[in-house]
């Protein structure tokens, strides 16, 4: 992964942003020495984006059977009656 400094980002945004598109490789922009930000392009952040929703929706599902919050299949199915005719 390519690190730049906040201030290579402030002069040369423009070829940061068309390496960007062209690679896909996050640049981590560091400011005083410590990491500051990621730099991504717009595909791979709304990819991550829907797999970390994905990943939310499995821990929630994870944490329903913990508490016990299920249901059978044929009472799913009798719930789910009126939107699956």
């Amino acid at each position: 992964m390519r690190t730049e400094l906040v201030t290579t980002l402030k002069r040369q945004a423009t070829e940061l942003l068309d390496e960007l598109e062209r690679s896909r490789e996050p640049i981590l922009i560091t400011q005083h020495g410590l990491p500051s930000a990621y730099l991504v392009d717009v595909e791979s952040f709304e990819m991550l984006q829907r797999r970390m929703s994905l990943l939310e929706g499995i821990a929630r599902g994870e944490k329903a059977l913990e508490d016990g919050r299920m249901v059978s299949h044929a009472q799913a199915r009798r719930r789910m009656s009126r939107w699956l005719k």
